[in-house]
């Protein structure tokens, strides 16, 4: 029998000596929060309560979430509500803490991509990555999908041969070429280096998302576009010395974990490397193959683990706003309460799988 969210969490979930650091996904400002967002934080949340309850009248369990504000997605986003793109950010951002502090998540910081602590960081990472001889500069050529902000191959493709058009396996979005002088990240000379990382044990959990890993490991790793021309993505952070460039939102946004530390004051060491990343499946190439490579690349510690959730789903398909599927938590709280709403989803959610229920109970 499948264990259900809270069993998995006290399975993974150990007494520890020094800071506890556990993190959510920075939640992409391009539409307002659902129930998926919330699940994520709620089970970070629960993750930091339980460390609590083992570690009585201590303070070093630290949890941070917050927003991912650059991109694409968000420019667009902006422009079809009309209005300017940083007003837009500071309305969405709003609701995402408006909902946390309904649903009482006690995070101790909530980061924002737009924030000028996290440019500094994104900077001092970069110069980092450049520093150690893993950034070099190339025309790239492929397939780019502007929902999902990433490149795909062919083999993470599907043809419409009635219209032609391509779109992502994984997220059903259509894809578009883009030809165009980046500068590239050596993820091809890590591989190794993140292999040996998950083969440690425990590193990705549950179980059944490491192996998915380790497949896209048996691959070889190509090396990966980490910056955009700035004509194209005006709303992101620029590349250190040259401004012709942004930097590529996954980047930007994974550095989140160090900025929130206080990276690249020295401070960060206290509570570096995180204990824990509550990361949602479809995410897990971002944070199981990029993440421990640029850590790597820059000289610093991966995180200690992965903790990986399926979804939330409708019809079989994940929440999306471009799909008109999405559920409020706000709307469901109002009838259930925002406790019951929190129960409800740590008690029924299964990791491993994903799960409909409460489409049934709260539809």
């Amino acid at each position: 029998m499948l264990k259900n969210t809270v069993k998995c969490l006290q399975r993974y979930c150990t007494k520890s000596n020094g800071s506890f650091y556990v993190t959510t996904p920075i939640f992409y400002v391009n539409a307002a929060p659902h129930i998926g967002h919330l699940y994520s934080a709620v089970i970070a949340d629960a993750i930091c309560r339980y460390q609590n309850l083992l570690r009585p009248n201590n303070t070093c369990v630290r949890l941070c979430t917050g927003t991912d504000e650059h991109g694409t997605k968000v420019q667009q986003a902006a422009s079809a509500h009309k209005i300017p793109v940083e007003q837009y950010c500071n309305d969405i951002s709003a609701k995402y803490k408006n909902i946390f502090q309904q649903a009482h998540i006690a995070h101790n910081d909530f980061i924002r991509t737009t924030e000028d602590r996290h440019k500094a960081a994104v900077a001092q990472f970069w110069r980092c990555l450049h520093t150690n001889g893993h950034i070099y500069s190339a025309k790239y050529s492929g397939w780019y999908c502007v929902s999902d902000e990433t490149f795909l191959t062919d083999s993470q493709l599907r043809l419409d041969e009635s219209t032609g058009i391509r779109y992502s396996l994984e997220s059903g979005h259509p894809v578009e070429w883009s030809d165009e002088t980046n500068y590239m990240f050596r993820l091809s000379a890590l591989q190794s280096d993140v292999v040996y990382w998950v083969k440690q044990g425990g590193r990705v959990r549950p179980k059944k998302f490491e192996k998915i890993l380790l497949n896209i490991l048996n691959e070889p790793l190509p090396d990966v576009s980490i910056s955009r021309p700035s004509n194209r993505v005006h709303w992101a952070i620029s590349v250190p010395s040259d401004e012709t460039q942004t930097v590529y939102v996954w980047l930007d946004a994974l550095i989140n974990y160090l900025t929130s530390t206080g990276f690249p004051d020295a401070k960060y060491r206290n509570h570096w490397p995180a204990k824990v990343h509550v990361i949602g499946k479809d995410i897990l190439k971002f944070h199981g193959v990029y993440w421990p490579a640029f850590l790597i690349a820059a000289g610093f510690e991966p995180p200690q683990q992965l903790f990986v959730h399926s979804h939330w789903t409708v019809d079989g398909q994940k929440m999306s706003k471009s799909k008109h599927n999405v559920v409020d938590p706000e709307e469901v709280a109002r009838i259930y309460t925002m406790e019951g709403l929190r129960y409800f989803l740590l008690r029924e959610g299964v990791a491993h799988s994903d799960g409909s229920k409460f489409i049934l109970v709260f539809s």
